[in-house]
């Protein structure tokens, strides 16, 4: 079923078009030197957020990370232009926005120039003839380490627990040391920024699983 397009869309977008990078290709290898070249607060690091959705979790992200250009992609106009609205009304200026999927991300950043990938919440394609789709499996994983950083982290969270098992796995047999993880996020109060989606699953009693996956320094 397809999702009906929000009233205005086009023109509520184009008020937020200074957020939203429509060819990201020309940026790549040099997202920070254009950021701290117009921005009043420099950043040293790029991070990079997989599906934020309408952008509460890449709004107060930002807020806490004023260090850090933060790149949030989501390939659905009708929910992105909520997180384009919320950023503009915060006057963030570490955020841009792709309206882009995943599967293209080496064209977008270059080898080694991400610090740190957020993916909150994906689709987890639970038939196993869709594995290759879901963002923590072999072929998503291996596009990650091209452009991450020697030392890198993706910083996973979802309440699909058969997700969560499979992509530890996958995430150590494709080279990355797992840490941080755990099946009960929330268990004794709420941690580190929540998403829309983990607010509600929190609010319903639903366990959040979280972890750290880290490259190799060299």
């Amino acid at each position: 079923m397809r999702m009906r397009r929000k009233p205005n869309l086009t023109s509520r977008t184009e008020r937020c078009a200074h957020l939203l990078v429509e060819n990201p290709k020309e940026l790549r290898g040099h997202w920070l030197a254009e950021h701290n070249a117009q921005s009043d607060i420099s950043a040293n690091e790029l991070h990079v957020e997989l599906g934020c959705g309408k952008g509460q979790f890449t709004v107060e992200t930002a807020k806490n990370e004023p260090g850090a250009l933060l790149i949030a992609l989501e390939k659905i106009s009708n929910v992105l232009v909520i997180a384009l609205e919320r950023t503009e009304q915060a006057e963030l200026q570490n955020v841009r926005y792709l309206n882009k999927l995943a599967d293209y991300l080496d064209t977008y950043f270059a080898d080694n120039e991400v610090d740190r990938i957020y993916i909150n919440f994906c689709d987890p394609w639970p038939a196993n003839r869709h594995k290759k789709r879901r963002l923590t499996g072999e072929i998503f994983l291996n596009l990650y380490k091209k452009v991450l950083r020697p030392g890198g982290e993706i910083h996973f969270k979802t309440d699909n627990l058969p997700l969560f098992e499979f992509s530890l796995i996958e995430f150590e047999r494709c080279g990355f040391a797992v840490s941080q993880v755990t099946r009960n996020l929330h268990e004794y109060g709420s941690v580190g920024v929540m998403t829309d989606y983990e607010k509600k699953f929190h609010d319903q009693g639903v366990p959040i699983n979280r972890c750290v996956a880290g490259t190799e320094h060299k």
